[in-house]
């Protein structure tokens, strides 16, 4: 067995950071999102913020070949090209700021983010207009330097739709479509820095595992009739991660 998987499976915290990622996966199978707003604030408890970021970008491709082939006929694809085209040059710009901050800074930003998303949503702020092409692409830009920085791709783009009046299908098959496609992006910027050894992909490795089971689950149970449910299930499963990765707790 190599030496960087052994290391992985002995990492302090490895079974809460595979239960978190077995719950953020149901929760993204049948909304679409919320892995990162789940998986990242308590990953930060265990690991460097550089490793999250690769550890969850690195799994987002469980979520991929789980969910894609379905959102892709139902997504808006001119929208979610837009929001990609902005992020694309800001992924960088978020590595870069994250390999300067101090890894306490980015912890709380993790924090504030995270949970000032999910103030947001359940306050029930709803956007009855329409966004033009700059607010779109600043949408997208937003996205990409959050989560070139922290790993939490979903926030701005989350926002975005949830507070609109998209029918929940279309919603969740929009953020699947641009997440993966972050995912992407991200993946190549980590490669390409260097961030990425062995036991970080082994662990994102491992992990994938009841990722991929779990958001199968999550999108066998998904339907559109009981959007609300949904909603508020994730909420609280977010809140209690949220809660749990404050950093004043360690």
């Amino acid at each position: 067995m190599p030496d960087a998987l052994i290391a992985a499976l002995d990492l302090p915290g490895f079974w809460w950071l595979a239960a978190t990622i077995a719950a953020a996966g149901v929760v993204r199978g049948f909304t679409g999102f919320g892995t990162g707003l789940i998986f990242v604030p308590v990953a930060g408890l265990f690991l460097p913020p550089a490793q999250v970021v690769v550890v969850i970008t690195l799994t987002g491709i469980a979520s991929t070949a789980a969910l894609l082939p379905r959102a892709w006929g139902q997504a808006d694809r001119r929208e979610v090209g837009l929001l990609l085209l902005a992020a694309l040059p800001m992924v960088p710009l978020g590595l870069i700021i994250l390999d300067h901050l101090d890894p306490m800074m980015v912890h709380w930003i993790v924090s504030i983010v995270a949970g000032g998303t999910l103030i947001s949503l359940v306050s029930g702020w709803r956007f009855s207009g329409r966004v033009a092409l700059p607010g779109l692409l600043a949408i997208g830009a937003v996205a990409g330097v959050i989560g070139g920085m922290t790993g939490l791709t979903g926030p701005a783009v989350i926002l975005f739709y949830l507070a609109g009046r998209a029918v929940a299908q279309s919603v969740r098959a929009n953020m699947i479509v641009f997440l993966a496609a972050l995912d992407v992006v991200i993946i190549v910027n980590l490669l390409l820095r260097g961030f990425a050894d062995w036991q970080v992909v082994w662990l994102a490795g491992l992990l994938a595992i009841p990722y991929f089971i779990t958001v199968m689950i999550g999108q066998a149970l998904f339907d559109p009739a009981r959007e609300r449910l949904y909603r508020y299930a994730a909420f609280t499963v977010i809140g209690l991660a949220v809660a749990s990765g404050i950093p004043i707790w360690g």
